[in-house]
């Protein structure tokens, strides 16, 4: 596709797919967009915000288009395989959100479907992105700390992602904490910790508040690494609904054996309170929070924060630099499938061992997991 014009697929036409579809049509390499979403009025919609040159509910039509030269799997998360199948059928560049699929082994066929074709495929990591994030890469690139020994990851999360994502199907079983919404944090301390593998795993969980939703409250594990170097991976997303913090607020610790670095990413340091209600922070389709919320920590939802009706922030940076990689070939740190596929794996085998209670040993097959 270098040095060509961009020719836009976007499946899924919900809250990413907006954010992906908006940007594009910022993006100059981006000469069409055609749109698909099993929802016609929420195709039509994005559709006209965007100018879109397509718009359907028929998959197949959406790919059979001369036109597409790239494509943008954003469907809910249990419906993921199928247009990623039909697309690398294309043999075009593909952005994946996470993850491949929610079944371990679904997600190792789509994997090796990917890789099969040769298709360029990368994951919706979009912490990736953040300025300070890509700073402590080249930190640890450059050997600051000298050898890491031990890595602590906390994330807290305000419920609504949860409700809002369990209320969109019955298919609950592997919407867990950590393979919604802790493989964030996870893909971060991976890439950080990049190229240890882990050989280990030993987990608990409490289902306290969500269970009867069908899903964990929270979910806190310890890894060995194939270094020896241990990492505390721990999950929370069962505060209340009025907690300030949109979505996630993250803190991690990288000990090495010349120093030490600290991330606060709990975003505490920009504190709004007013008695006028706050918007939710976190949107998706036909989900309002059951409380009012008065405090908010800004910037703490992940994609970044709207200004002057253009989004500012991580997945803007993550999306134009796909497309700058599509258009000049240049390398990017977006995540791959395979580091997708081992992040479905790896949070799995969390539950897993909270599951049987006992530790469980890395790597994991699929089928497994099942």
């Amino acid at each position: 596709m270098r040095g060509d014009g961009i020719g836009l697929a976007v499946i899924g036409c919900g809250t990413v797919g907006r954010i992906r579809a908006v940007l594009a049509r910022e993006h100059p390499a981006v000469e069409w967009i055609g749109l698909c979403d099993i929802d016609a009025d929420t195709a039509k919609k994005l559709g006209e915000d965007v100018d879109a040159d397509f718009i359907t509910s028929d998959l197949d039509e959406l790919l059979a288009r001369p036109e597409v030269s790239a494509v943008i799997v954003a469907t809910a998360e249990n419906e993921h395989v199928a247009p990623i199948l039909s697309a690398v059928e294309l043999g075009k560049p593909l952005f994946i959100e996470k993850p491949l699929a929610t079944d371990p082994a679904e997600s190792a066929r789509v994997l090796e479907a990917i890789q099969s074709a040769g298709v360029d495929a990368v994951m919706g990591y979009t912490q990736r992105f953040r300025r300070r994030f890509q700073t402590v890469k080249q930190r640890l690139r450059d050997g600051q700390i000298g050898d890491v020994t031990s890595v602590v990851t906390r994330a807290f999360m305000n419920r609504m992602v949860p409700d809002a994502t369990l209320r969109k199907t019955s298919e609950r079983s592997n919407l867990t904490p950590m393979v919604v919404s802790g493989t964030h944090s996870l893909d971060m301390c991976m890439w950080l910790m990049e190229p240890r593998e882990p050989v280990e795993v030993y987990a608990r969980s409490i289902d306290a508040t969500l269970g009867e939703m069908g899903t964990k409250d929270a979910t806190f594990g310890l890894f060995t690494m194939d270094d020896g170097v241990i990492w505390s991976m721990n999950i929370s997303w069962a505060l209340p609904t009025v907690w300030p913090g949109a979505v996630y607020g993250l803190e991690i610790g990288i000990v090495g054996t010349k120093g030490v670095i600290d991330i606060e990413d709990t975003h505490r340091d920009v504190v709004l309170a007013t008695q006028i209600p706050q918007p939710a922070g976190y949107t998706s389709k036909g989900y309002e929070p059951d409380t009012q919320r008065y405090v908010d920590f800004l910037g703490s939802y992940p994609p970044g924060d709207v200004s002057d009706g253009l989004l500012w922030g991580p997945m803007r940076e993550e999306t134009m630099t796909w497309f700058n990689h599509l258009s000049t070939g240049i390398a990017t740190p977006h995540a791959t499938a395979r580091d997708g596929h081992r992040n479905l794996l790896l949070t799995m085998a969390m539950d897993h061992s909270a599951r049987i209670g006992a530790p469980v040993g890395l790597p994991i097959e699929p089928e497994t997991l099942l």
